[in-house]
């Protein structure tokens, strides 16, 4: 063995060059015995990454020799040094290639740790090589009290690339106050890094967490009809999403260039250590590949289904994609029947790919599912979008917009209507004092933008209103449709009421009606339910969390899982689904207001004190507050499957969150000296939701409870929140005429041309159709739809493994054990709730059982399971 002196600091330092795998670090000397301890590095196989290009029959001792100075790591003591109270030196060594397994490469390094050297509590690792590695873990055994773990999960570049060493800091957790000396500094800096300095475009490495508004929606350099406002700011209110720095529009000072890659902090890219089927890669695959393949094969836009066999034909014989012109999109869409066989099958080499639906479970269940009343009505309580039914409370139902811009202010829906639709069940006064009265309301929000709708080709709008009476066996029936169109190019406003009918005219304009307000639930529930309410509101709170809270910080730690692939996919949809041009624009019916519809809806409506459950419930007048009842509130509709079932999940995750705030927060005085903790709020309030900084309902943070009530709530819109509104999409909108996207003509009663209307009455089923999306509309949404439900095989379920800084404390552990049992007891109750006869809002001949918050899941298209994150 061969040792090397040198003077650091007048330390005598004397290094071991051991032949063999392992090269030992020894440090300062000692009178006292040093412990001998091994690190062992995991690194991630990636694609494209480091090793990627590693032939198995490259020479072993070429590789050997290659991979010999791989990794520097230095150990960092979590102490000062008693006699000079500066940092202690750190003992460096490198660590060397030993094995390769699953995926996964160990390099392994020894060091000799003094006695006074104390704990370690960081590493500092650089990676010698040229390309990044993604790091999994670091193991380090041979300490007298245990093993000690770091949880890495991080690219790490290349040192050329990024000369700053990376620090990983050990899997216990501390309060900015609680910081060992040793790591103080270590703390700060890695924050004031990930901050970055606001300048310069972001490159792929780059690890910045900063804000910017939503200016790259629109791509005016191609064309003038794709410009777009800025989302983000006085005109336009909205979250602030992650600044990537690209250089602004040529055309649009105000907007910023698109690019074929859309940065986010390198850590938030996930996608290459995911499996291959993971959902990001599925996602581009079928808006780079297989849309541009059914637009060749669907040559006419606006052509609609002839018959509603055409539409059944899509399960059956599916529709051929021609052969694909590159090699890129060829080998995208070969990639594609791979990870998707559900959805693209090659039927053979010659013959072209075919893109064939699974029959949704709804339409396998009862194919005539859709076309009934009862079921329309169901599915407000337990179907895609159960966020949007209100109680009414006030009658007659009257608008608050401007009466000389957009008409009379009283709705035309009358207390005679309503009260022949209830058929002497009461009186309207009596079923609004009686809770029996709801509403879907697309009124005030959706006029104001009628007449610029309808300004687009292929598509029309209106406002809309949609009664339901609370029948005695608790299941919904619809009253009434109102539809509005206000006074615009020089024709009178124009409103109808429709009713259930029992003239054949009358029933087909009812059908027609409800296609019109399928369509503006389905936009309202892209756009607001599920893009802006979850995906776009929470950026900002990944944003700040990782700017404000050191990763050592346990509320990092907390919420560290529900963040997890978030940022990339609302990155993926900024670059092809919310875009201007893209599937939302092309195939919604505001079309390309479709974006400032969310910001309007933002505007008026989100609150983050109303995004809690039981708040929301309240808001709608789903629910009152009764401390006797269970949760503490009485439900208005008691067999309400999304609020029943979500009440569960929501105390679930409370009550985890309670024994895990209450551990490291006993008062309050620990609340407010957390300096961190405040910072990471004031930010989320005053930053990141900026736009909305001086609201009074924000809640105060200066109690453990304040904090519990914040993190709950979060972790709810992350969790449970998207699981209600994204993994049925395809359940319930696979077969589009259950939930069209776009409504393209007008009730035949608005001013129809004779010969529209004499077309009507000899075969009303061919308006239907043409007021349905068209083919390439209908097919595109119906492909996303399959990949948005789907969960890849390696989802990570609510609660279902413990994250390794948890398990590393006893009490956290014992919390997170409680936690998950809940978690299997709710399964049980939601498979007893889905049996009972009694609940018919969940339980009937052909109805599927209500399942979106049931926690677990297996892969596939499943109308369960509730991730951790919004990773799709």
């Amino acid at each position: 063995m061969q040792y090397y002196s040198f003077h650091k600091k007048n330390k005598n330092v004397r290094i071991a060059s051991v032949p063999g795998n392992n090269i030992k670090a020894v440090a300062t000397e000692s009178t006292e015995k040093a412990t001998s301890v091994k690190a062992t590095v995991t690194v991630k196989l990636t694609v494209g990454g480091f090793l990627s290009n590693l032939g198995i029959d490259r020479g072993l001792d070429d590789v050997t020799d290659w991979l010999g100075k791989t990794l520097l790591l230095e150990l960092v003591s979590a102490q000062l040094d008693p006699k000079t109270g500066l940092e202690k030196e750190t003992i460096k060594g490198y660590a060397r290639w030993t094995s390769q397994d699953d995926g996964e490469v160990k390099y392994e390094s020894g060091f000799e740790v003094p006695a006074d050297f104390g704990e370690v509590g960081a590493i500092l690792l650089e990676n010698e090589h040229h390309k990044e590695m993604y790091l999994k873990d670091i193991i380090l055994d041979g300490f007298p009290n245990g093993t000690v773990s770091l949880t890495c999960n991080s690219w790490v570049h290349s040192k050329h690339d990024y000369p700053q060493k990376r620090v990983f800091f050990t899997n216990k957790s501390y309060l900015p106050s609680e910081t060992p000396e040793g790591l103080r500094r270590l703390r700060e800096e890695e924050l004031v890094t990930l901050r970055g300095n606001g300048e310069g475009e972001r490159k792929t490495q780059d690890r910045v967490y900063d804000y910017d508004v939503y200016n790259d929606i629109g791509d005016p350099d191609s064309s003038d009809d794709l410009k777009r406002p800025v989302l983000g700011g006085k005109e336009h209110p909205y979250p602030r999403r992650c600044r990537t720095g690209r250089p602004r529009s040529d055309k649009d000072p105000l907007s910023e260039k698109r690019s074929s890659s859309v940065y986010v902090p390198r850590d938030e890219n996930f996608s290459e250590v995911k499996q291959l089927t993971f959902s990001a890669k599925a996602v581009y695959s079928v808006l780079h590949a297989l849309l541009p393949s059914l637009e060749t094969a669907v040559l006419d836009s606006d052509l609609g289904f002839p018959y509603f066999t055409a539409i059944d034909s899509l399960f059956n014989e599916g529709v051929n994609l021609p052969t694909p012109k590159t090699a890129e999109h060829k080998g995208l869409l070969s990639k594609l029947s791979s990870i998707l066989p559900r959805l693209v099958r090659a039927i053979s080499e010659t013959q072209d790919d075919v893109l064939r639906f699974e029959t949704p479970e709804t339409m396998d269940r009862d194919k005539f599912f859709w076309f009934r009343d009862e079921e329309f009505a169901r599915q407000t309580l337990a179907g895609l979008n159960p966020y949007s039914i209100r109680l009414v409370t006030e009658w007659p139902l009257k608008s608050k917009l401007d009466p000389k811009i957009y008409g009379p202010q009283q709705s035309a829906i009358t207390t005679e209507m309503i009260e022949r639709e209830i058929k002497g069940i009461c009186s309207v006064r009596e079923a609004i004092n009686q809770k029996k009265l709801f509403i879907l309301d697309y009124h005030d929000m959706f006029l104001p933008y009628v007449s610029k709708v309808r300004e687009l080709k292929g598509t029309t709008f209106y406002g809309s209103r949609t009664l339901f009476f609370l029948n005695p066996e608790g299941t919904l029936r619809p009253l009434a449709i109102e539809l509005t169109r206000p006074p615009m190019d020089g024709k009178p406003h124009w409103r109808e009421v429709f009713t259930p009918c029992w003239d054949a005219t009358g029933v087909w304009m009812w059908r027609l009606a409800k296609a019109h307000v399928l369509a503006h639930d389905s936009g309202y529930h892209q756009l607001v339910s599920h893009w802006l309410r979850t995906h776009c509101c929470t950026e900002p709170y990944i944003i700040a969390t990782n700017r404000q809270l050191s990763v050592m910080h346990p509320i990092y730690r907390l919420l560290h899982p529900h963040f997890r692939y978030t940022m990339e996919i609302n990155a993926l949809a900024r670059a092809a689904l919310i875009n201007a041009g893209g599937i939302i624009e092309s195939s919604f019916s505001p079309g390309k207001y479709s974006m400032e519809l969310s910001s309007v809806a933002y505007d008026q409506q989100w609150q983050f004190n109303l995004e809690a459950l039981p708040a929301d419930l309240i808001n709608r007048g789903l629910a009152v507050e009764d401390p006797t009842a269970p949760h503490g509130l009485k439900l208005a509709i008691e067999d309400y499957p999304f609020a029943n079932d979500g009440l569960l999940l929501w105390d679930n995750i409370k009550e985890w969150v309670s024994d895990y705030v209450n551990y490291y927060y006993p008062n309050p005085r620990a609340i407010g000296s957390d300096q961190e903790l405040q910072e990471w709020w004031t930010e989320i309030r005053t930053v990141g939701h900026g736009d909305k900084k001086d609201e009074s309902w924000w809640p105060v943070l200066k109690t453990p409870e304040d904090l519990i009530q914040i993190i709950t709530t979060i972790i709810w819109v992350t969790s449970g929140h998207h699981a209600a509104v994204n993994f049925g999409q395809y359940t319930y909108a696979g077969y589009f005429p259950n939930r069209p996207t776009i409504a393209r003509i007008n009730m035949p009663s608005e001013e129809p041309s004779e010969e529209f209307w004499t077309n009507f009455l000899k075969k009303p089923e061919g308006a239907l159709l043409q007021c349905f999306p068209s083919q390439i509309q209908a097919t595109k949404v119906m492909a996303v739809l399959d990949i948005l439900s789907n969960h890849s095989p390696d989802e990570e379920y609510l609660g279902e493994a413990i994250e390794p800084a948890w398990a590393e404390n006893p009490q956290i552990n014992a919390a997170f054990e409680r936690f998950n049992g809940r978690l299997k007891q709710l399964e049980g109750v939601i498979d007893e709730r889905n049996a009972n006869r009694d609940l018919k809002n969940r339980n009937g001949a052909g109805i599927v059982p209500y399942e979106l918050l049931k926690p677990f899941s297996e892969p596939g298209v499943t109308g369960k399971g509730v991730p951790y994150s919004i990773s799709i």
